[in-house]
């Protein structure tokens, strides 16, 4: 992948209800040159789980 022009930065903390509808509905944009950056701070649920299933090379 060349040089992506947009980021997307989505924080995550215990948010396992919404963070996969979240992650597909930015992944399925029809703009597809950006980057995906995912910080997840110290959740205790199955937040990381969730995000780490996703295969994508913009993540």
């Amino acid at each position: 992948m060349s040089q992506p022009l947009v980021t997307v930065l989505m924080p995550v903390y215990n948010a396992e209800k919404y963070v996969g509808e979240t992650m597909a509905s930015t992944l399925n944009q029809t703009y597809r040159h950006f980057e995906f950056l995912i910080i997840d701070d110290g959740s205790t649920d199955k937040s990381l789980e969730i995000i780490n299933s996703f295969k994508d090379e913009r993540i």
